[in-house]
């Protein structure tokens, strides 16, 4: 069996589809990964979990009609070259363009099965705007378009799942729902609560909708009562419209309200050194980042919206606060800082949840199941029917 996996990104393709890769390469499937073009480091780490590689052009930050026509081009290229029995596509882009080449080839490649994996709604479904209507407008169009052509819809929470189907975007009959990306439990491994002054972790791309100036606004507040506190980002810039400009983020640094670490290849010590993992996020597919921080034993301050909402029972692990408001993060923040006997226990919560729900092996094992692959096998276990819930 031959599968392609087409993301937006080369990187992502390891850090968020590795295990994945892994996975099917272990079952015996041919493995063709799909992105834009990466680096020859990016390329190498892709082509180590055993996967071969393909680039396309692709704008992954705007909609542009001439980029967009070439990366459905490029990919109605690929696909009727290759002839894959498995098209998995994931983030907006990749889904919307993969459902329309094998669409424009239908006679070519219409035993080609395809999955669609949304990893959270993005930009366009956040509300507010008249642009942002337009953009929401297009982009549900071109989703119906492209998911008709589409075996299963996978959800990784069930709130973006509901809008999908309220917007008659697909079927209910046609989704399945997974437990975000998963973790790897062995690599996140629990790691001991650190000394000294407690620290606040964010682990995000610069983005407006990942909370990043709510993290900088509640550091900036708390830090006015409390001194024996740090506050940490680590991400890299982002040249969407939503991106936090970088002179921010320098003022901020200046100001001593926060310390910015760039972008990094490995987060695990970034999470060993703090207390308290912070992602006050508009919205998630299920956070990869909250989940390797809930791996490695760490309370979770995050908002209470789709996606974030599946990593925390609040008080247990954990709380939730409303999105976009910086003064209920500082306030939570300063629960953790008078109550530092219940980090601990709540990280201690926080990985039985991750080895409960999380673990990337469960995660993997459904994905393979919903795409008809046995893991013991390289046969076709699946009919080719819709998925049925």
């Amino acid at each position: 069996m031959h599968i392609l996996i087409v993301g937006g990104i080369a990187s992502s393709l390891t850090n968020f589809r590795g295990d994945l890769i892994r996975t099917l390469v272990a079952a015996g499937t041919r493995v063709t990964a799909i992105s834009a073009e990466g680096s020859d480091e990016e390329v190498r780490a892709i082509r180590a979990l055993g996967a071969e590689f393909r680039s396309i052009p692709i704008e992954r930050s705007r909609l542009n009609p001439r980029s967009d026509v070439a990366t459905c081009a490029a990919l109605a290229k690929i696909f009727r070259e290759l002839k894959p029995d498995i098209v998995l596509a994931y983030t907006i882009k990749p889904v919307v363009w993969s459902g329309v080449a094998l669409r424009s080839s239908r006679r070519s490649l219409k035993d080609v099965r395809f999955f669609a994996l949304i990893t959270g709604l993005g930009f366009a479904f956040e509300g507010g705007g008249t642009t942002r209507n337009i953009i929401r407008a297009l982009v549900t169009r071109l989703y119906r378009v492209s998911l008709r052509r589409a075996q299963s819809v996978i959800f990784q929470n069930p709130d973006n799942r509901a809008v999908f189907v309220d917007a008659a975007i697909v079927p209910e009959h046609k989704t399945q729902l997974v437990n975000g990306s998963g973790v790897d439990l062995r690599r996140f491994a629990v790691a001991p609560l650190p000394e000294g002054n407690t620290k606040f972790l964010l682990i995000a791309r610069l983005l407006g909708e990942k909370g990043v100036r709510e993290f900088a606004e509640a550091a900036s507040e708390v830090m006015q009562r409390h001194a024996d506190v740090e506050f940490i980002l680590v991400g890299p810039s982002d040249p969407s419209p939503d991106g936090i400009p970088m002179e921010w983020v320098d003022r901020w640094q200046a100001d001593g309200i926060l310390r910015y670490c760039g972008s990094v290849t490995d987060v695990r010590p970034y999470i060993a050194e703090c207390h308290v993992y912070v992602l006050p996020s508009y919205h998630e597919g299920v956070p990869r980042s909250v989940l390797e921080a809930m791996s490695m034993g760490r309370a979770i301050l995050t908002t209470d919206v789709p996606g974030c909402r599946e990593t925390v029972v609040d008080g247990e692990n954990g709380w939730m606060i409303p999105k976009a408001d910086s003064a209920a993060l500082a306030r939570s923040m300063e629960w953790f800082l008078a109550n530092p006997q219940s980090l601990e226990p709540m990280g201690r919560r926080s990985r039985q949840i991750a080895e409960q729900r999380f673990d990337v092996n469960l995660v993997n094992a459904e994905l393979l199941k919903i795409m008809g692959i046995s893991s013991n096998s390289n046969k076709r276990t699946g009919n080719g029917d819709e998925a049925n819930v």
